[in-house]
């Protein structure tokens, strides 16, 4: 272990292969076009992977993995250039401190590379910039599997929306599965940070469940 995070590891690069398939398929279905959802600048900022290497992994070639520490300095610029205020201008240092919860200090020695983060900066620079765990530290590959995933879902509710809109308006569970489906109830589920949330979603979820369950006939 290296500052609260696992020691390197290979990447495995099946996953990606199968969720570049699944997207590509269900982007035929859809008639759209695959440079469109294959974008190499939005998947570069939605997963925070230079542009250069998500072509190079979408290619199924290698690309040389950064270690912890370039990758966070990687990702936390493309934050900072991709994640800016409403008047269009980077957030300064003394602003991610007072967000994340750290001193100026602490944040510019992260942001400069004279120091190396730790879990805690990594989740706290996450929330502030509202990006999903994971988003500074992941491996490229995994990174961008996730982007890819969420653009698998955002498909499959496409793909699924005309036959949908009619009932979901009536209908609290098909207006439940049509704004998130059950890939995308799963997927926030296992983003949440313990058993003891995700609990609290599947007490939810019964609820409604029972809720919308037809009477029986008399």
């Amino acid at each position: 272990m290296t500052d609260g995070f696992p020691a390197p590891v290979a990447v495995a690069t099946v996953p990606l292969a199968a969720t570049v398939a699944r997207v590509a398929e269900l982007a035929d279905k859809l008639g759209r076009n695959h440079a469109d959802v294959f974008d190499l600048c939005r998947l570069s900022d939605a997963s925070g992977v230079p542009a250069d290497v998500v072509k190079a992994l979408l290619d199924g070639r290698p690309a040389g993995e950064p270690d912890l520490q370039a990758r966070f300095l990687q990702r936390l610029d493309l934050l900072r250039r991709t994640r800016v205020k409403p008047n269009g201008r980077r957030y300064t240092q003394q602003e991610i401190a007072d967000g994340a919860a750290m001193s100026r200090q602490q944040a510019g020695a992260l942001i400069n590379g004279d120091r190396r983060p730790t879990m805690e900066h990594c989740d706290a620079i996450q929330r502030f910039f509202g990006v999903h765990a994971g988003f500074l530290t992941a491996h490229d590959a995994d990174a961008l599997t996730d982007a890819l995933l969420r653009t698998e879902q955002q498909l499959l509710q496409d793909l699924t929306a005309p036959a949908e809109t009619a009932s979901a308006a009536a209908d609290p569970l098909a207006r439940l599965l049509q704004n998130h489906g059950v890939r995308g109830i799963a997927w926030r589920a296992a983003q949440l940070p313990s058993d003891k949330h995700r609990d609290k979603v599947t007490e939810w979820l019964d609820m409604l469940l029972e809720s919308v369950k037809p009477t029986d006939l008399e």
